[in-house]
């Protein structure tokens, strides 16, 4: 179903409350699993999430996570160390064409049993839970940080823990920091030291039970560059956010300094306010840390009447679909031009973007998300609209408190 966006114009002052980090959620609910005497507060409700938590409390002997890259990953991880216990691990047309043979290579490696049931290197994945007996494996560091990650959140189940060494430059950081410091918060003791992680095995009961899962950064993102495209004293207050945040794509508070967004931190909110500065004609940000802010940053950019040059955005290529392709093709559409590599998109924005233009998702929830705010400035047709459910099933209704103005 296609959304129709008419171009509109949001009050002066607006709050909005933003479901748990998907990032943080997922993480949580699988040390939850291991260990039972965890309670989690505000998880996210993201269709990632809830096919997280089904998953990990199901009997079934066929596990189908659709869409959900994250859920594929760790329960890849989860499942390989469940001794007893054989699924199959499945997921979307799309989910069957995502790698997924670095983690499950370096998992056989420690004694798992994981086989492919169709392409080789993707799922779906044949698991026979076993022990898993050795404690070291070795990882190219440029991949997903969701590979790593499986690998630390079942470590602490692990007899003798885990000791994982990174090969090469390291890809998102603050994700492996971010689980990492979960860790550390309900008592698992692990160290990071150059290119080494060591996780320690955890058999007694944890220091921490009970944790408060920060809101979601990257659903965040689009707020930003709601403000970004508004008239000057915009307000947009949102919780529950820390200044302290885990999350890699926090960074957005300085990066939307630079489109004169102003993030001002108080009672676990931030207030988004437009202020008046000296526009740049072009901008250039390395997002290797946090590559999920790219599409937001693309079309605040165009919004603006910015030219801009992204890098840091390999792990994009792998995602619900092809992200890098996906932008060219959606914002060329709306008369931009676009160049793209492995790593990299420049937008070179148009004298006037193109009116009532149809945006296709490709299944991506971020496609929708990203491109919406462009309603502040034109007429705009949004394809698969509700595929925002993945991770910020309200976000349209968030819209229309704002003063967006839609049909169907």
């Amino acid at each position: 179903m296609t959304l129709q966006l008419y171009k509109s114009q949001i009050g002066s002052l607006s709050e909005i409350i933003i479901t748990g980090s998907k990032s943080e959620s997922n993480r949580l609910l699988l040390l939850q699993a291991l260990y039972p005497e965890l309670s989690i507060e505000n998880i996210s409700n993201s269709d990632d999430s809830k096919v997280m938590q089904k998953a990990l409390i199901s009997v079934d002997d066929v596990i189908d996570v659709h869409h959900a890259g994250t859920a594929m990953r760790f329960l890849t991880a989860y499942f390989a160390q469940q001794i007893g216990r054989e699924v199959v691990l499945t997921g979307s047309d799309r989910m069957k064409e995502r790698p997924i043979e670095i983690l499950v290579d370096a998992l056989n490696q420690l004694g798992a049993q994981i086989s492919y049931l169709e392409t080789l290197g993707c799922p779906p994945l044949k698991i026979k839970g076993a022990y898993l007996v050795k404690d070291k494996v070795t990882l190219k560091a440029n991949v997903s940080s969701q590979y790593i990650s499986a690998l630390l959140l079942i470590a602490s189940s692990l007899e003798n823990g885990l000791e994982l060494t990174l090969e090469g430059k390291i890809t998102s950081i603050p994700y492996i920091n971010m689980t990492l410091d979960l860790l550390n918060e309900v008592g698992i003791k692990t160290t990071f030291e150059d290119q080494v992680i060591k996780v320690e095995s955890k058999r007694s009961d944890l220091s921490c039970d009970l944790l408060v899962v920060e809101s979601d950064w990257s659903s965040a993102s689009y707020f930003y560059s709601i403000v970004a495209l508004s008239p000057l004293g915009t307000e947009i207050k949102l919780s529950s956010y820390k200044q302290d945040s885990l999350q890699g794509d926090s960074v957005l508070a300085e990066i939307y300094k630079t489109f004169g967004v102003e993030t001002t931190f108080g009672d676990h909110t931030i207030t988004l306010k437009k202020v008046k500065i000296t526009q740049e004609k072009a901008v250039e940000f390395q997002l290797n840390n946090a590559p999920d802010i790219a599409q937001t940053i693309a079309v605040t950019c165009l919004g603006l009447g910015v030219n801009c040059h992204l890098s840091g955005l390999h792990t994009l290529k792998i995602k619900e679909t092809d992200r890098l392709v996906a932008l060219q093709n959606e914002l060329e559409k709306l008369n931009a031009k676009v160049d793209i590599s492995e790593d990299t998109l420049e937008l070179y924005v148009p004298s006037l973007i193109k009116d009532n233009v149809t945006i296709a998702t490709y299944n991506d929830h971020r496609m929708a998300m990203a491109f919406a705010p462009l309603a502040l400035k034109t007429n705009l047709n949004i394809e698969d609209h509700m595929v925002v459910s993945k991770s910020y099933p309200t976000f349209w209704d968030d819209l229309k408190t704002l003063g967006f103005k839609f049909s169907k």
